[in-house]
């Protein structure tokens, strides 16, 4: 019997965490990088554009990932796409689904 309370206890704490979870790339570039990728803002390249993502991917992933992390000098391109309260993870989770549609 315990170890069916402790089982429940378990799944009511990962149902209540659900709310707490990150939110998907999809999720994540709608609410924060699509605000300049969609319109093309400040040369930012498209969502799916292979001609305006092909030399950036040429660079590498890792290339990528810190312009993505840390912003572009000299352009508009902010640390984060200045949503500081992202998680490295979230922002190359979208740089990787950026990527994959340019292909």
């Amino acid at each position: 019997m315990k170890f069916i309370y402790l089982g429940l206890l378990g799944i009511a704490g990962l149902i209540a965490a659900g709310g707490t979870l990150a939110a998907t790339a999809e999720e994540t570039y709608k609410s924060a990088c699509g605000v300049c990728h969609d319109a093309g803002v400040a040369n930012a390249p498209k969502l799916g554009d292979k001609a305006a993502w092909a030399p950036r991917i040429k660079q590498g992933k890792d290339a990528l990932y810190k312009t993505a992390l840390q912003g572009k000098p000299g352009t508009p391109m902010m640390a984060k796409g200045g949503f500081a309260n992202l998680s490295d993870a979230d922002v190359k989770a979208v740089v990787d689904m950026m990527m994959a549609k340019a292909k």
